[in-house]
This record gives C-alpha cells, sequence and structure tokens, in this order.
C-alpha cells in the first residue's frame, strides 16, 4: 500500500501546484477534471472514509507497538519494522486525506476568484459605461449652458430694443400731442383771424357807406 499512496501524494500535490501555479492550459483543465470528480461527491466521500478508516487501525498498532517497547524498555527488530511500516502508511494515508482537503479548498476558492474577476470585469465594463455616459452628459450640459448664454444675450439685446422702441414711442407719443396742440391752436387762432377779418370788412362797408353819405 506504501508505493500506492506515495504515488496518490504526488500526484495531489502536483493537482495542487497546478492550481496554485498557472502553467498554460493545465490550470483550465485540472478544474474542469475536479468539477467533473465534484459531480460524483458520494464516491469521492467514500474513498476518503475507507483512507480514514484504514488510517485508524494504523494509529492503534503505532501506539500499540510504542506502548509495547516502553514495557519491554525496548524494541524488536520486527516491532521497529512494523512500527516504521505503520508510521508512513499513516503519515501518506494522512498527506492524501490533508492534500484532498486543501485541493478541494482550492478548487472552491479558485471558483470563487473566477466568478470575483468575472463580476469585476462586468463592473468595470457598467464603469466605463457610465463614465461615457457622464461625459456625454457633461458635453450636452455644458453645450445647453452655451445654447442658454446665447438666448440670454439674444433676450438681453432685444429687451434692449424694446426699451429704444419704447422710448422712441413715447417721444413719438409726445411730438404727435405737440402737434395736435400747435394744430389746435392755430385752428383757434384761425378762427379768430376769421372772425376778426370779418369784423374788419363790416367797418370797412360801414365806413365807406358813412364817407358815401358825406360827399352826397
Amino acid at each position: 500500500m506504501i508505493p500506492l499512496f506515495f504515488l496518490v501524494v504526488c500526484s495531489e500535490g502536483v493537482v495542487a501546484f497546478l492550481l496554485v501555479v498557472k502553467i498554460g492550459p493545465f490550470r483550465d483543465l485540472v478544474m474542469k477534471c475536479l468539477d467533473q470528480v465534484k459531480m460524483r461527491k458520494a464516491t469521492v466521500l467514500t474513498i476518503a472514509g475507507t483512507i480514514f478508516a484504514i488510517l485508524l487501525p494504523n494509529l492503534f498498532s503505532i501506539l500499540k507497538i510504542q506502548n509495547k517497547g516502553v514495557k519491554h524498555g525496548t524494541m524488536t527488530p520486527m516491532d521497529q519494522v512494523l512500527w516504521m511500516t505503520n508510521l508512513l502508511e499513516a503519515t501518506l494515508m494522512g498527506f492524501t486525506l490533508f492534500l484532498g482537503f486543501l485541493i478541494d479548498r482550492i478548487h472552491h476558492y479558485m471558483h470563487k476568484l473566477i466568478k470575483l474577476r468575472s463580476n469585476s470585469g462586468v463592473s468595470k465594463d457598467v464603469a466605463e459605461r457610465l463614465e461615457k455616459e457622464k461625459l456625454q452628459l457633461k458635453e450636452k450640459e455644458e453645450k445647453a449652458a452655451t445654447e442658454v448664454k446665447q438666448l440670454r444675450n439674444e433676450v438681453s439685446g432685444l429687451t434692449e430694443k424694446l426699451k429704444k422702441l419704447k422710448l422712441e414711442s413715447s417721444e413719438k407719443d409726445k411730438r404727435i400731442e405737440s402737434s395736435e396742440s400747435e394744430i389746435e391752436a392755430l385752428r383757434k387762432t384761425k378762427h379768430e383771424l376769421f372772425l376778426e377779418y370779418d369784423r374788419l370788412l363790416e367797418d370797412n362797408e360801414r365806413m365807406q357807406k358813412q364817407f358815401a353819405g358825406y360827399r352826397i
């Protein structure tokens, strides 16, 4: 069993190394193989339970041989061989279980790391898209601010023109009112002159009649 467990330990060490260190496509290949193995979880647990069941008797044998050596003060060559064999088998089986657990955890956290990287990639894309939208909104805002400024200038210009037109209109109204007043005054003066003219004509006729009477 020692060569078999030694081979298993070496294989598990290679698998753990390939999981930790990325060498070409080997990590992805190992991940896919472990995914397939984990799909048969019951078989894996059965194998691990079998190894643990074999490990316990070996541990008991080691303790038994040690206690025997303590009682007798020394161990016989046969006991020493058995003790070393059991110790080597127990060590290999322990390393097998430990490396199996380590590979399982590495595989689990590698999947989490891959998901985090994919999520971070998506988040990065979202952040870039948001940054682009932010820049576009900023450009639109600047453009809108420029248009608003232009409109304000136009409104200000129109307001000034409207004020000027109001002033001109007010001046024209005043001129019209002044002209109307002058026309009205001229009409009154004309009427008064016509009346004065009629009176002078009457006075002239009356004086001519008086003068004609004096001559007769």
